[in-house]
């Protein structure tokens, strides 16, 4: 709530599970039941109140699921404290977590439905838009990146093939919402490695998601692969949402080490993305964007006690 007291344009709730076992943690949210509808209702409802959008990230973790919380003192949680058996793609482990269960066409047939049915409860939970968490390594991402797809089924194998369960999720879920509603996709533009997914790849993801009905890809790399050479510098990932928004003909947001006002309206008024998304910016100062305002001159709506240029009598 101290996010929307801020004045941005849109607040995300961040990666929420279509099933509990989609979750990253054992403590981390989920869609799967009208029950956490209506958790999330009064949330929304007051930023409503305040003119301000409201955003969800559908996700399921894969092969990166079933850990404890970040501050506890192992990271994979048993059974016994909650834990369960992760799935992916194929059998093969992320770095130093649990062999998942290789995902059969019944099971990933019964995801793509669980995606649609958590998409309609973000509807009715009051939510402005839905976007389909397919990045950093998570589900999605293990399935259209070759270092984690070994399948050699409809699923495998092929570009066409390894994407596919992104494209039939993005079509069931884009059936059920209001046709007003946008829908956005993240992405690991990039696993960073050559054997992996790379740059062009994402352009052409992206412009067959804009055929189905995608409103913007929110452009994010890697996650795929724990020891990826990334060179995380300031702005290290706007490259990428550059090439997919001119490559993809599709709006994009840019993220990754933006902290800056300036910095962030360059990013857009040289038409680099079309929005920026922030996180640990907004962690650090939740009335990020109207000091942003403020400092780029633009006009804040201040409540009429502080307004400084209101005369009062």
């Amino acid at each position: 709530m101290a996010f929307a007291t801020g004045a941005p344009g849109l607040v995300m709730a961040e990666a929420s599970g279509v099933v509990m076992e989609g979750r990253i943690s054992i403590g981390c949210p989920s869609l799967e039941s009208d029950e956490k509808v209506n958790a999330f209702k009064p949330i929304n409802n007051f930023a409503r109140s305040l003119n301000v959008k409201m955003g969800i990230q559908l996700a399921h973790a894969g092969r990166k699921a079933s850990t404890m919380l970040p501050w506890d003192d192992h990271r994979i949680a048993s059974v016994e404290e909650g834990g369960w058996t992760p799935v992916s793609a194929s059998r093969l482990a992320y770095h130093g977590m649990l062999e998942p269960h290789e995902l059969t066409v019944a099971e990933i047939a019964e995801l793509v439905k669980a995606f649609a049915s958590a998409a309609k409860r973000s509807v009715a939970a009051g939510f402005d838009l839905v976007e389909i968490h397919a990045a950093h390594g998570y589900l999605f991402h293990q399935f259209y990146s070759p270092l984690s797809n070994q399948r050699s089924d409809i699923y495998g194998g092929s570009f066409e093939n390894r994407i596919r369960f992104l494209l039939e999720t993005i079509k069931a879920v884009r059936s059920v919402i209001p046709d007003s509603m946008p829908l956005f996709v993240r992405i690991s533009a990039s696993d960073w490695v050559e054997q992996g997914w790379s740059i062009e790849e994402s352009i052409e993801l992206s412009k067959l998601m804009k055929d189905l009905g995608v409103d913007l890809v929110d452009v994010s790399s890697g996650g795929n692969l724990h020891n990826a050479p990334i060179k995380a510098v300031p702005g290290f990932q706007v490259p990428f949402a550059q090439a997919i928004r001119q490559g993809a003909d599709i709006p994009t947001s840019a993220v990754g080490l933006i902290t800056g006002a300036k910095q962030a309206d360059e990013i857009i008024s040289s038409g680099k993305a079309d929005a920026v998304f922030l996180a640990r910016a907004m962690i650090r100062n939740p009335r990020w964007a109207m000091a942003a305002a403020e400092e780029l001159g633009v006009k804040i709506d201040w409540p009429l006690q502080f307004d400084r240029g209101r005369t009062l009598n």
